[in-house]
């Protein structure tokens, strides 16, 4: 018993150690791989400098895939999305671009370096304390019906909503001949609901992992609710809606199944691709006009490359737009915009939805996650959030393991939607990210709420 025991302990040691010394090499590569890009970019050579982020974004994924076995690991996710879409950028494929600012190069490489170290240090605490539930966390057949429920309630929210947008508005986006019709298709406070319905899918996944008993009605309201969270998406001609309760749906499959196959993958690329494209054809635009808008120095390049090539690399050039030309920080008016918007004083302070957005081009508004971070309060500001991302993805996925309530899976499915397209846009500073965030966190009280019993 005595050899048993130490035999253990020194495992559990080796163990520890491997996982120290990988973490090390992630910081050093990660060091090394950003200098070398860099000078390249500097010396003139683009290409190379888009490669070696992109390898590195590929070795810094697979490194926490093969520690925690998941495809959605929030750190993978986020090291393959922002330092990938960092290389993808550097290639510098349409006359948009131009060489970076030495402020913007070290805003980039500490938006990670920092994100890296708060979730190092929080994963610390919290793996000392985690224990397994997860057969807990998946049974009960109250929390199946509460699920129901609100399947049900977002359904009928979100069709609600969305026909009093289109009488009210008096028109439906995708039937409209004006190129922007989803941009104007808003009531304000209104349209909120209308998106919700992008939690279904990911609901019906909870739902068919908690449920052991089927009737007609039960499928019906899950055939209506996810067609609901397709159709409306398509209807506002919104090709983000669909792709994230696509999305989300998917990572918490992979959250609670753990399993994925090609066939699987290459199913969703072949329904996806068809939609994403007949919705960029239903928003009246044409090859010749995006072709004008991106600017493509190779300009015979298919258009299924160039839209997501601009959509992930202007992004990081908006950034360097930014930082060449604002002239002052905003001292965190931009960040607390969700405040102003979700409470409707943005409408008694509308100075607070004045600030000028800076991108290459008007018609390429798409940001970072951290273009507000830096608006705000600089380096500074990238530092904070880039640290507190790195803490609360720890925590989320120390508490993915721990809670015993199945909702927990939303709140991590959304997140790793955010850092997965961390490239794409200000998540934390849209007041819809917080919206669907106090809508989970409700369906968290009411789904995980139990009933004491009266000794």
């Amino acid at each position: 018993m005595l050899i048993r025991c130490w035999t253990n302990e020194i495992i559990a040691w080796k163990g520890n150690d491997m996982v120290q010394a990988e973490k090390r090499v992630e910081y050093i590569s990660y060091s090394i791989s950003y200098v070398l890009a860099f000078t390249a970019s500097r010396q003139g050579l683009a290409y190379l400098a888009g490669i070696v982020l992109m390898l590195e974004a590929l070795f810094l994924y697979l490194i926490n895939l093969r520690r925690t076995g998941s495809l959605v690991d929030l750190k993978g996710l986020f090291s393959l999305s922002w330092i990938g879409g960092e290389g993808i950028a550097c290639l510098q494929l349409s006359r948009l671009q131009r060489d970076w600012e030495l402020i913007t190069w070290i805003c980039f490489f500490l938006a990670y370096f920092f994100f890296l170290l708060g979730y190092d240090l929080s994963a610390r605490r919290c793996s000392a304390k985690a224990e397994n539930h997860r057969n807990a966390k998946v049974q009960g057949a109250s929390r199946a019906r509460r699920v129901m429920i609100c399947i049900l309630l977002l359904s009928i929210g979100s069709v609600s909503c969305f026909l009093l947008e289109a009488l009210v508005l008096g028109f439906i986006p995708l039937f409209s001949p004006e190129p922007h019709a989803y941009s104007y298709f808003h009531i304000s406070g209104v349209h909120y609901f209308t998106v919700s319905c992008i939690l279904i899918p990911a609901l019906s996944v909870l739902y068919v992992k908690l449920t052991e008993k089927w009737n007609v009605f039960r499928i019906a309201a899950l055939a209506v609710g996810n067609l609901l969270a397709v159709g409306i998406p398509i209807l506002c001609v919104s090709r983000f809606q669909l792709l994230f309760a696509v999305g989300f749906a998917a990572v918490v499959y992979l959250m609670l199944y753990r399993h994925v196959t090609w066939k699987m993958i290459a199913a969703a690329v072949v329904i996806l691709i068809p939609v994403y494209v007949l919705l960029t054809v239903a928003r009246r635009h044409n090859i010749t006009y995006l072709n004008g808008i991106f600017e493509m120095k190779y300009s015979k390049m298919p258009i299924f490359i160039t839209q997501p090539y601009i959509y992930v690399a202007n992004n990081y050039e908006n950034f360097n737009c930014m930082v060449r030309q604002l002239p002052e920080f905003a001292m965190g008016l931009r960040m607390l915009f969700p405040v102003f918007a979700l409470t409707g004083l943005k409408f008694v302070f509308p100075q607070v939805a004045a600030f000028p957005l800076y991108t290459t081009k008007e018609e390429l508004t798409t940001v970072t996650l951290f273009y507000d971070a830096y608006y705000d309060f600089g380096i500074a500001g990238i530092i904070l959030l880039a640290s507190l991302l790195g803490v609360g993805a720890a925590w989320l996925s120390s508490r993915a393991e721990k809670s015993s309530n199945p909702v927990v899976y939303l709140f991590y499915g959304q997140i790793a939607i955010y850092l997965g397209l961390s490239f794409f846009t200000t998540w934390f500073s849209n007041p819809t990210t917080w919206f669907w965030l106090a809508l989970t966190f409700m369906m968290y009280l009411f789904i995980g709420y139990e009933k004491k019993e009266l000794g």
